[in-house]
């Protein structure tokens, strides 16, 4: 039975990823003659719309990641690194354990979902500097940065040498949701917190957004960028409009328009890149993102098939791509299992078709901006729409409780203040009998 059983490799456990796999549990993986292995670097899904509530200690940096074990009972998860993928051998070489060994993994179908990377352009000094928003550990360390960065500020050493200026400033690159939201929930943590600090005053906290259009959220109506806009504003947030981030020095930010701006927090939210390792396969891509049919297949290879952020899916309403967005991809998914299946049982392939139905912003102190069915929100009504939506769609009921059980305490206490580092205690290894 091993011999013939059809194996079907899926790369990435992101939203895309994570959601064929779902699919394909439902429909094919109880079949004997079927083998479904998701292979992934983590062993679980971020939820990333709520990245930035962890940097800003509204939720435990657990309650939003949810275990990929707990979710697939039949589909097999392979935790490693993809090294290469060689789609005339039909195998995928995949690095892992501790000593990064590697397997060679044959499939008869292969899920591409490998996701978008951080893109930095090549900017000075930029990777070597910047904080990032795209994972759990990206908003841990952005957390722990802030905290760290108001306990050197309040000591007197920092007013002596002039550093407290740069450590109380945070930059923001990327005028988008993530650079938007993130922005307003570290401003919101950074104010909240100097109560516990009696050497810091709130004029000291300096906040810059830097967008390269005229107006933030992009995504959104301009109508709605402007009061986002607006109220971040009122918040003490400086926004520059039409500039962008040239590089990054010791010193500080270097914008467009010739100033610097001296910060030890620059927070890159300004650009990504299809995963480098698709850049050796042989087939048609589009600025670096694999280009399939609307059945998500990729032309010209059976069996190999794209989802998510490394997808190009042409939409045949628009005569356009596909958004990479989590509401498209965990929709791309379900639908390729589908193909998947009729390909492997034999039946017709479904078409992917979706319209956006909504986009939502939070922008700090319970307000938020929103469009959902083309209508806009602003305001306390944004904000509650965002929460119960997302909450909504958060995997898993567990998650969804602890989630909003840190939302209510949220209402009743201050943020936590602790850094989450991961060093080993003190040890020695000095004279003594060890009995």
């Amino acid at each position: 039975m091993g011999e013939t059983r059809t194996r079907v490799l899926i790369l990435g456990g992101g939203f895309g990823g994570l959601y064929t796999a779902l699919e394909l549990e439902k429909r094919l993986a109880r079949d004997p003659d079927v083998e479904i292995t998701l292979v992934n670097r983590e062993n679980f899904i971020s939820f990333t719309p709520m990245l930035h509530e962890v940097a800003a200690s509204d939720l435990d940096m657990t309650h939003i990641v949810n275990p990929i074990r707990k979710m697939l009972k039949r589909v097999k998860l392979f935790l490693g690194d993809v090294q290469r993928i060689d789609l005339t051998a039909k195998e995928v070489v995949v690095a892992h354990g501790s000593d990064h060994h590697t397997h060679a993994l044959p499939y008869d179908h292969l899920v591409i979902g490998l996701g978008a990377i951080t893109n930095f352009y090549q900017l000075p000094g930029l990777e070597e500097r910047a904080l990032t928003m795209k994972s759990l550990g990206d908003a841990i360390h952005l957390r722990n940065h802030l905290i760290a960065n108001l306990e050197e500020a309040e000591t007197e050493c920092a007013v002596k040498t002039c550093l407290r200026e740069p450590l109380m400033t945070c930059v923001v690159a990327g005028g988008g949701f993530a650079g938007v939201e993130t922005i307003a929930a570290v401003n919101d943590f950074a104010r909240e917190a100097l109560r516990f600090y009696r050497n810091l005053q709130a004029d000291q906290i300096r906040m810059v957004l830097v967008h390269s259009g005229p107006v933030i959220l992009p995504e959104l109506s301009e109508r709605l960028g402007r009061y986002a806009q607006k109220k971040l504003a009122k918040r003490g947030i400086e926004i520059r409009l039409n500039g962008r981030v040239t590089g990054v020095t010791d010193e500080g930010v270097q914008l467009s328009d010739g100033t610097t701006i001296k910060t030890k927090t620059i927070v890159w939210t300004a650009g990504t890149a299809p995963n480098p390792l698709l850049g050796s396969l042989a087939c048609n891509k589009d600025r670096g993102r694999i280009v399939t049919n609307e059945y998500l297949e990729v032309p010209d290879h059976p069996g190999v098939w794209a989802v998510g952020d490394c997808a190009l899916i042409p939409d045949r309403k628009t005569g356009q791509a596909f958004p990479p967005t989590a509401q498209h991809a965990l929709r791309e998914g379900r639908i390729l299992a589908r193909n998947i299946e009729a390909a492997v049982r034999g039946g017709r392939k479904k078409a992917f078709v979706f319209s956006t139905l909504g986009q939502l912003a939070t922008i700090g102190r319970r307000t938020g901006v929103a469009n959902i069915m083309g209508v806009n929100f602003s305001g306390f009504v944004a904000w509650w729409l965002w929460r119960t939506i997302y909450l909504s769609k958060l995997p898993r009921t567990e998650k969804k409780l602890r989630v909003a059980l840190d939302w209510t305490l949220d209402l009743l206490f201050s943020k936590d203040l602790v850094q989450f580092d991961t060093f080993r205690s003190p040890t020695t290894s000095g004279p003594g009998d060890p009995h």
